[in-house]
């Protein structure tokens, strides 16, 4: 099943950025709030891994 726009992981995940960092946030915030610091700690890395590879993609 082909859809007219061609959209690549990439280019939905950029379109989406916002909204799926604060889906990882909310996400570190239930598992501090479970007393699970080190997975909360995970998913802002992921987060934060994210949010740069946004920014140096931004700056070319």
């Amino acid at each position: 099943m082909s859809d007219e726009r061609d959209e690549s992981v990439g280019s939905l995940a950029q379109l989406y950025l916002g909204n799926i960092l604060y889906a990882l946030e909310t996400c570190a915030l239930t598992l501090e709030g479970q007393g699970k610091p080190a997975d909360a700690a995970f998913y802002r890395g992921i987060a934060r891994s994210l949010a740069e590879a946004y920014g140096r993609a931004k700056s070319e």
